[in-house]
């Protein structure tokens, strides 16, 4: 599989709740590549957690630090990287995107209520039914679509991705 990723980077997307960073995890380790999850980079360059940056900054300052990570990230080569739900809707953030493999990982509406309900750090939570109706469109442009069923184990999923990359690169050839 290595040989024929030959370094491409692979993007994960997604809403919230999807399991982009867990997935992005297995998927990593099973191709030997680095994990990285554009999220947790923001905190750390930022200092604080998303909410706090969206709360004291507002959400187009966080857009831009964001579409401001990915595009250091893009330069680098044999990454799995777990994308925040709204990166694919900046137009700037679809050309460092296409360097790579994209990958959308597609929940349904109601699972992902279950997973984020609880979850107070996710600042545009309460948004979700309209958000996912927005990003969709966005979503369905990425290389390869996964529709994931709640019962799904991260590693299942990581193997069934696996499997289709190589339909996808031949047909990129």
């Amino acid at each position: 599989m290595s040989n024929l990723l030959q370094g491409l980077n692979i993007y994960l997307i997604g809403m919230m709740g999807s399991g982009k960073t867990t997935i992005s995890k297995h998927l990593a380790r099973s191709l030997d590549y680095r994990f990285i999850d554009t999220d947790q980079t923001i905190e750390a360059i930022a200092k604080k957690p998303i909410s706090a940056i969206f709360e004291r900054e507002g959400e187009a300052y966080f857009r831009e630090l964001e579409t401001k990570v990915l595009g250091e990230l893009s330069a680098y080569t044999r990454s799995v990287v777990s994308t925040g739900g709204g990166i694919i809707q900046q137009q700037i953030n679809w050309s460092y995107l296409r360097q790579g493999l994209i990958i959308w990982l597609d929940v349904d509406l109601e699972t992902l209520k279950k997973r984020v309900a609880s979850d107070r750090t996710r600042p545009l939570a309460n948004k979700l039914e309209s958000l996912l109706e927005t990003r969709r469109p966005l979503y369905a442009q990425a290389d390869i679509h996964i529709s994931i069923k709640p019962e799904q184990a991260p590693e299942e999923l990581s193997t069934q991705i696996i499997d289709i990359i190589p339909t996808v690169l031949k047909s990129q050839v």
